[in-house]
């Protein structure tokens, strides 16, 4: 019989694992994108509910986030979150060949990091800890939370603007990860750092003041009349005058990274009409806010400029805005021994026989040990800083990004990985596609062990901060030292910001064919290949 809460949340998680692993490909399945996971965000709040949580759904005027809470008395208030969104472009079947899921075109969305293992863990874990609660009699209060749109970083800028961090004395946020050296630990200096991402739009609503009259009509009815060149003549010009100035934004230094994503808008139709309107999304990454703003400055006058060459007017939008992050010592030390008490994943018979075949089917010898090494060894924070310290300048105290940072800014938070499962790359081979890894995180034998070891290193997290309250100073008082004071820095985007959840974000969508991805399944579309 378990003796310590640990033990109880950790044997609450071995007696729930069927279950657990149902819910995952639940949500692995649903495999919803950013602003419109409708049935994921509905399924987490329904499994809260039913564990007793009070839930605000549509939190912080977001319709698929949610906030929850749980109290077994008066004490610390601690939190954990889940993220459910999936990218466009990634439908993949549980299946060790590169296929889309039934039914669906392999332009649909799928789960790459997998968002969905991040959420099931986490919510294990808060179950498991409510669990401890209840049968040791401790005293505290469990906050969940949903955040949608991680990957445009959408989200967790909102909940913080609007104050739904306020009074937490701990966050633990947790993700799956491959990135070597963070498999398995916890960041310690180096978080990630600053993003921002903007919407551009050109909207050519007077056309017909472009030129003078091309006749004695007020309408230029010849399709070879002279006309305003349009909206996607200046997104053109957008796109392709970024892409010759984005060497002339900053120094080739500090690992800072711009995307684009064109976004569907507009006419449909191949008219002699000017295109009225057209859309595209910038998203930026790097290490301090002054590089950020570096390259935004750049983007601002490419958009002014692209507008003015198609007749548009200019209309941008914030998708999101945020700050480096902010390391906790305290926390880290706590959570990191808890993860090495659970220690790392550890993939059986049948994980290693669908690696196995998922490298036949790829035309590779079969390994016998086909998993990442670095998948099943934990590596201690102040060495896997070490390694990652050896790829960038001396300078750089933020890498990569990603939105949890805005919770550090408002309570000590820790920010915890555990490895989703990755094969190993066998002497001379170019790389997996990115349907392995994919499909690995929608096969129960290899991923439910990354959701086992995150819902107990996090349960085993969160039990020991309500019950120390001395590590729980420990951590406050780290937190009020590297944001108070001079080192604070603002929230970037005004707090009654509004999240562009009314755009044509990509979308499962019902029409008189059905529920469909809303680019239709078309054959010339859907080929496929084995690799």
């Amino acid at each position: 019989m378990p003796t310590t809460p640990t033990a109880t949340a950790h044997a609450w998680i071995d007696a729930h694992a069927a279950a657990w692993s149902d819910w995952h490909q639940t949500i692995w399945d649903y495999a919803e994108p950013a602003w419109r996971e409708y049935r994921s965000a509905e399924w987490f709040v329904a499994k809260l509910r039913e564990h007793g949580f009070r839930v605000e759904a549509g939190s912080g005027g977001m319709p698929t986030a949610f906030a929850a809470e749980w109290s077994n008395g008066a004490g610390p208030s601690v939190a954990a979150y889940a993220e459910y969104d999936a990218v466009p472009g990634n439908c993949q079947a549980a299946s060790t060949r590169c296929e889309p899921r039934p039914g669906l075109s392999p332009h649909a969305a799928g789960h790459t990091d997998p968002h969905s293992a991040l959420g099931i863990g986490a919510l294990v874990a808060l179950l498991a800890t409510q669990a401890a609660m209840k049968s040791a009699g401790i005293a505290g209060t469990l906050r969940f939370f949903g955040e949608p749109a991680e990957k445009v970083q959408g989200s967790k800028l909102v909940h913080g603007l609007r104050g739904y961090y306020d009074g937490l004395d701990a966050i633990v946020s947790y993700h799956p990860f491959y990135m070597l050296p963070l498999c398995n630990t916890v960041r310690w200096d180096t978080h990630c750092g600053a993003y921002g991402s903007r919407i551009y739009s050109f909207v050519c609503d007077a056309p017909e003041t472009w030129p003078q009259a091309a006749s004695d009509s007020p309408i230029a009815a010849a399709h070879s009349a002279a006309r305003a060149p349009g909206a996607n003549v200046s997104l053109a010009t957008m796109f392709l005058l970024t892409k010759s100035t984005t060497e002339s934004m900053l120094a080739h230094t500090g690992g800072w990274s711009l995307n684009e994503a064109i976004l569907t808008a507009g006419q449909a139709t191949a008219d002699n009409l000017p295109a009225q309107l057209a859309q595209v999304n910038y998203a930026w990454r790097a290490p301090t806010l002054a590089m950020a703003d570096a390259i935004l400055d750049v983007l601002d006058r490419n958009a002014e400029h692209a507008a003015a060459v198609g007749h548009c007017r200019l209309v941008k939008r914030w998708v999101s805005r945020t700050r480096p992050g902010v390391a906790n010592h305290a926390l880290a030390e706590v959570t990191y021994r808890n993860l090495a008490g659970v220690g790392a994943p550890r993939y059986g018979a049948q994980a290693i026989a669908l690696a196995r075949e998922i490298q036949a089917n790829l035309g590779l010898e079969p390994m016998a040990a086909p998993f990442l090494p670095a998948c099943e060894a934990l590596i201690e924070p102040r060495e896997a800083e070490a390694r990652l310290r050896e790829q960038m300048p001396a300078w750089q105290t933020n890498w990569t990004s990603d939105d949890y940072v805005e919770m550090t800014w408002y309570a000590p938070t820790v920010r915890l990985y555990i490895a989703r499962p990755m094969l190993a790359v066998p002497p001379g081979y170019a790389g997996y596609p990115a349907w392995v890894s994919n499909a690995l995180g929608g096969l129960r034998p290899c991923i439910d062990p990354t959701i086992a070891v995150a819902g107990k290193t996090i349960a085993g997290t969160l039990l020991e901060l309500l019950t120390t309250p001395a590590a729980l100073r420990r951590a406050r008082a780290e937190f009020e030292e590297r944001t108070g004071g001079a080192r604070f820095v603002p929230p970037q985007l005004p707090r009654d910001f509004a999240p562009p959840i009314d755009y044509r974000w990509p979308e499962y969508v019902t029409t008189a064919r059905g529920r469909e991805w809303w680019i239709p399944a078309t054959p010339e579309l859907d080929r496929r290949t084995s690799v």
